[in-house]
């Protein structure tokens, strides 16, 4: 049997949950086009998302150590995958799309300028007077302005769940305005779950890279419940190193019982909440993809050290300072002489505003080609 859309579509009328949302309800896209006769709409979203320049992008910009760090840390890139892991596995646990969520994961960190937070606070200052630089709202114009892959649009012309998906998400650092999409209705269930796996996985990869870089020592987290529950789970007791495989049995136990408590709580929630359509679900109250009461406060405890001991250690600081340095000087030199931009950006100056042409610019390049600019710009014995 071929399963082409309408099987699929059927398929999900059948196996989804009430309040997940169907491809085949979607309220279409900005411009009207035919849908693809093998592929469901949020199907084709994520594989519009996938094949940006913007993504292959990710793989070189940092998510916490830049890249001379070492091959073996997390990159935005790899970040954004297992976000989208986890968010699949999420949806298929409550009964969400699966595409969806995925799409929705794939494309939260499009946005990321180069050197992590530290070059979204530098572009953030710089550009307080237009309003300042938010990078989930970078995302949001890659997908609807920025990509240029079709003749008849600009941006990626996704559905409407995708592209609110992407607007309405939102962290404890991150949120963008949504004025534009209900602003009165919470995120879709798909949307909640990506706010969820993206904070799953930045706490796991974020504890297990601190380990392998020795930003700090495993007695040092001793002072947190979670991780004494972890390290007890998984059998190793301080009289032995930590070993790699041991780090690993642990950062998995912690993600399965993220999953597993964010999977459990949701389910409680959605039924206190007598919750059976998408509409109710966005309408709620509250928020219904959650941690569990007692979990969340071990996992603020966990980000409350990560921030204290990784985030802010003197490795990271110097390194963000440097950032911050080459994204100011180079969005001040742009600014005051906007002809030493490459030919093909110049040309954007025609339609765009100088400050969003400079800061689209920036925001764009890799870690690796901001350095090079940097030299290109400053250094006078590099060839421009």
């Amino acid at each position: 049997m071929l399963y082409n859309r309408q099987k699929l579509e059927e398929n999900e009328a059948k196996t989804l949950a009430p309040y997940g949302l169907k491809s085949a309800e979607s309220r279409g896209r900005v411009y009207s086009e035919n849908e693809s006769a093998t592929r469901t709409a949020f199907e084709r979203d994520r594989d519009r998302i996938i094949h940006t320049t913007a993504f292959r992008r990710l793989e070189y910009k940092t998510q916490v150590f830049v890249f001379y760090e070492g091959d073996h840390y997390r990159t935005r890139l790899t970040h954004t995958l297992e976000v989208a892991q986890l968010g699949r596995s999420l949806a298929r646990g409550l009964g969400g799309n699966q595409d969806l969520a995925e799409a929705i994961c794939l494309a939260h960190d499009l946005g990321h300028p180069p050197f992590g937070h530290a070059g979204e606070y530098a572009l953030n200052d710089l550009m307080q007077e237009y309003g300042g630089f938010n990078h989930n709202t970078q995302s949001y114009r890659i997908v609807t302005e920025l990509a240029k892959r079709y003749p008849n649009f600009k941006g990626l012309n996704l559905t409407y769940e995708t592209r609110s998906g992407m607007i309405k998400h939102e962290t404890s650092y991150d949120k963008s305005d949504a004025s534009s999409y209900e602003p009165e209705k919470r995120a879709s269930l798909e949307a909640q779950i990506a706010n969820l796996a993206d904070e799953i996985a930045y706490n796991a990869h974020d504890l297990d890279d601190g380990l392998r870089a020795g930003m700090f020592q495993p007695s040092e987290l001793n002072e947190l419940e979670i991780w004494l529950e972890l390290k007890d789970a998984v059998g190793w007791d301080e009289k032995r190193p930590l070993s790699p495989i041991q780090r690993h049995e642990i950062i998995r136990e912690l993600i399965g019982r993220s999953v597993t408590s964010v999977l459990n709580e949701t389910e409680s929630r959605i039924a206190k909440h007598n919750i059976d359509s998408p509409l109710a679900l966005q309408e709620c109250e509250e928020n219904v993809v959650r941690y569990n009461p007692d979990f969340e406060v071990k996992v603020a405890e966990l980000k409350k050290f990560l921030l204290e001991r990784m985030y802010r250690s003197y490795r990271l600081m110097r390194m963000q300072q440097k950032a911050e340095r080459f994204i100011s000087e180079m969005w001040q030199a742009y600014m005051k002489e906007p002809r030493m931009l490459p030919t093909q950006t110049q040309r954007k100056l025609a339609d765009a505003p100088k400050h969003n042409v400079v800061t689209d610019y920036i925001a764009g390049m890799t870690d690796r080609y901001a350095l090079d600019e940097y030299q290109k710009l400053f250094d006078p014995y590099h060839r421009a």
